[in-house]
This record gives structure tokens, sequence and C-alpha cells, in this order.
């Protein structure tokens, strides 16, 4: 199970911390589910999820100041007592007096934001399904090809750091090299980024160390793509027959998600580079609803019938 602290939260959303509270750091959230909690203030608390981030805006807050002063400690007491994380008011509004007393007793940070509440809503679920997603590490290079994200994948030394930084040079962008971080953040996207003490560097044996960003320029690089095409290199075995026509399609899973994948035989005189570009644009023809090899293969059965008859 992953986690990512209040700290850090606080941090990407430049949250203010109302209550100054000094745990952020032990505070851990594991769920990127969060709730706005109407039906709890209102006195329902079954069903409760305790370790979601509580977000309250302007109906919530509205509710709260048409009760009494007597029946808002009380509501809240019974909402504080649950122990979330924290709750987070939205649109920068008041704190009641009672909150800021439940927050204190029973040791719950309270936030504020500036941002509407929906729009805040949508942003934090992003960033936790990012943060909080199931992940796996691959040996293997991450490349953005015209809009594609493409993972090559194969044995060390077969070429996929050199393919990488040709594809570089004719305009395309790197995002991983060596070590691809890959999370699923949804039941049909996987993205792949490099980690960060890594990041935008790539090894040519031979050469060394390389900074792309540095040699190429920013626009050469990228932090973070989704993952559209596994390409496998593997050197050249005149013992094994490859696919000439395409008409088969090919997946590798990761995580539990098929990703369309390539397997691209080696050896000297291959220009990779030119293959992973062509592949890529393929790839983006197939998901348009085009493909040449059954456009072919329609063609020649349509000849082959006109002849017999």
């Amino acid at each position: 199970m992953f986690s990512v602290t209040l700290k850090e939260i606080v941090d990407e959303f430049q949250l203010e911390n109302v209550t100054n509270c000094k745990t952020l750091d032990n505070i851990l959230i594991t769920t990127p589910d969060v709730n706005r909690p109407g039906l709890q203030l209102a006195g329902y608390l079954d069903y409760f999820g305790p370790d979601r981030i509580q977000i309250i805006g302007m109906v919530e807050t509205a509710y709260l100041q048409s009760l009494t002063s007597e029946e808002r400690y009380k509501r809240l007491d019974a909402f504080f007592r649950q122990g979330f994380p924290c709750v987070i008011i939205a649109r920068g509004l008041e704190i009641c007096p009672e909150m800021m007393e439940m927050s204190q007793k029973y040791n719950i940070p309270l936030l504020r934001t500036n941002e509407i509440t929906s729009s805040f809503l949508s942003n934090i679920i992003r960033y936790l399904n990012l943060q909080l997603a199931p992940r796996v590490t691959k040996h293997g290079v991450l490349v953005e090809v015209y809009g594609e994200g493409i993972l090559i994948l194969g044995e060390s030394g077969v070429g996929k750091s050199e393919t990488a930084l040709e594809l570089v040079k004719r305009g395309h962008r790197l995002i991983a090299d060596d070590v691809v971080e890959i999370r699923r953040v949804s039941d049909t996207t996987l993205l792949g980024t490099a980690p960060d003490i890594i990041r935008h560097f790539i090894e040519i044996r031979g050469i060394g160390i390389l900074d792309v960003k540095n040699l190429y320029g920013v626009g050469s690089v990228k932090v973070i793509e989704s993952i559209s095409l596994v390409i496998n290199l593997e050197l050249w075995d005149n013992n094994k027959t490859y696919d000439r026509l395409g008409l088969s399609d090919e997946y590798t899973e990761i995580l539990g998600i098929k990703i369309p994948s390539l397997t691209i035989p080696v050896r000297p005189g291959r220009n990779l580079a030119i293959i992973v570009e062509v592949a890529a644009i393929n790839k983006r023809q197939k998901s348009m609803g085009y493909n040449a090899a059954k456009v072919l293969h329609e063609r020649l059965m349509t000849g082959f019938y006109r002849e017999a008859e």
C-alpha cells in the first residue's frame, strides 16, 4: 500500500495550515477517495470512511451556520470523533469557533484553500490517484513520439538508449532512460515517469552519462507520459519467424492492463529510430480505424476471388 503525507499535499496545493499543526509529516493518506460530509454533519454517520480527507464547501458551511451554537457543537463533536486525517475548507470560507474547538479537541488539522470546491475536489482526486496508484518498475526507455508514449524494452546493450537519443535528435521527447516507473491510474491508463534522481539523464556506452535537457533544451524532455505502445527490441534470430504483415495484434500486460506491443529484431543496418517513428504513426492510424495490413489483405482476397470466377 502506498501513501502520501499530509505535508506533501499542503505543499502541492499551497494550503493554509489554519490550526498550525506541527505533525503534518506524520499523517499519512492511503486512499484517493475524499468526502464532502453533508450527511455526516446532518447526523448520519453509518458507512463513514474515516481514512478519507474531508472537504467542506459553501453548502456545508451554510448548513452549519443555520444551526444554533449548541446544535452545531453537538454535530461537529460527533463528526470529529470519527478520527479522519484532516478537514479542508474551500473558497477561503470563515471557520466557525465550534469547528476550531473540535479540531483542537481531537487533534485533527484544519486546512484552507481559496479554490472553489468542485475545482479543488477534482484536482486533489487526480493528484491522489497518481500518488497512490499501483506501480511497477521496468528496465527500459520511455519516449514520446508524435504524441504516443512508447515504452522500449529489451536486454541490456540491445540499443534502447541509443534509439532514444536518436529520437530526441529528431525532435521527440525523452521521459525516462534505464528505469521507468509505471503507475496504473485507471483501468485503462498507465503513466510512466523517471525516478527523480536520474530524471532527464541518459547513459550511452562509451560516452557515459548525458543530461538531455541541457544538451537539447527543455523541449526535448517530459516528466510523465501515458504508455500507448510497447516495443520489444531483441537481437536478430535467424531461426525465429518474425511477423511480416501485422495482421495479428500482440499485447504486453503491465499491472493488469494490456498494451499493444511489437517485437522488433535488431541487427546492423537497421535504423531503429525511424522504425519506432513509423510504429508510432501506424499505432495512431490504427486507433483512428485504419489498418494497412487488413486493407492489403482485403485487396488480395478480392483479387483472388475475381480470378477464381
